[in-house]
């Protein structure tokens, strides 16, 4: 099993996924296969219900496959494991910790020294701008602070891999370009192997190295677009205008099949 820490590769091989659903077995990922490059960051991207999110949470080890299997580091995924990191829509933080103490509660969890966790901490609160709301509690954090220490957190545990299911779905379109440029920053310093799954075209230029577009449901890949843009993106630039409209085209057909 590949340690956490680093970057690391991601093999998706001949993933099929079905539900059972009223009694009948209902396919949402077909012979899903894909590399995921060690310290890329791939976006996930199509149409609602194309098994974006299913596809992330097998990788993630939440659910198994129906059929084929995930490689990460050269082993199987047979479930959860610190090696991958998660970041949710949700806010998934502990209400009753302080911001600090959500960020080290994985460190500490895994044995660290005090003074690890407090180190750990001080860099990722740095790294996400939030050291002056360090002892604050989360109800008392905007939606944006709020998903700041879901990612510190997240980076906390020193993931080889972070895995993040629409982090920013949620947040307001200011605050949301905010986040985006954010992860930009952290991850030309962090250099993780990023999957990151969005319904937002215009987020996946921005931020992917690599844009996998899937078919309607049952979920498919349709295309893979390598975005070859300087770092970091200016989002007017005719060249990201242009991958804008190549990727909505075959969005686009993806859902008009789902209207038919």
């Amino acid at each position: 099993m590949s340690r956490a820490g680093g970057s690391a590769r991601v093999q998706v091989e001949g993933v099929h996924k079905s539900f059972d659903l009223d009694g009948r077995s209902t396919p949402a990922l077909l012979d899903v296969s894909l590399e995921i490059h060690a310290g890329e960051l791939l976006c996930l991207l199509g149409p609602s219900g194309c098994g974006k999110s299913t596809l992330l949470n097998i990788v993630a080890g939440f659910l198994p496959p129906t059929r084929g299997r995930v490689l990460v580091g050269g082993a199987p995924v047979t479930g959860p494991g610190p090696e991958r990191g998660v970041v949710f829509q949700e806010y998934v933080l502990f209400p009753w910790l302080t911001v600090a103490q959500n960020v080290e509660f994985g460190p500490r969890l895994m044995g660290k020294p005090a003074a690890g966790c407090r180190e750990i901490t001080a860099r990722y609160l740095e790294m996400v701008g939030l050291t002056a709301h360090a002892s604050k509690f989360p109800a008392q954090l905007s939606g944006g602070m709020k998903q700041r220490v879901a990612i510190a957190r997240a980076l906390a545990n020193d993931p080889a891999i972070v895995l993040m299911d629409e982090p920013f779905g949620a947040l307001d379109a200011q605050t949301r370009e905010v986040m985006q440029e954010e992860l930009s920053r952290i991850q030309r310093v962090e250099h993780k192997t990023i999957v990151f799954v969005t319904h937002s075209i215009r987020e996946a230029v921005y931020l992917a190295d690599r844009v996998v577009v899937m078919t309607s449901a049952p979920g498919r890949i349709k295309e893979i677009f390598t975005i070859k843009l300087p770092e970091p993106r200016d989002r007017f630039a005719p060249e990201f205008t242009q991958y804008e409209r190549e990727i909505t085209r075959l969005v686009k057909e993806e859902v008009m099949k789902v209207h038919e």
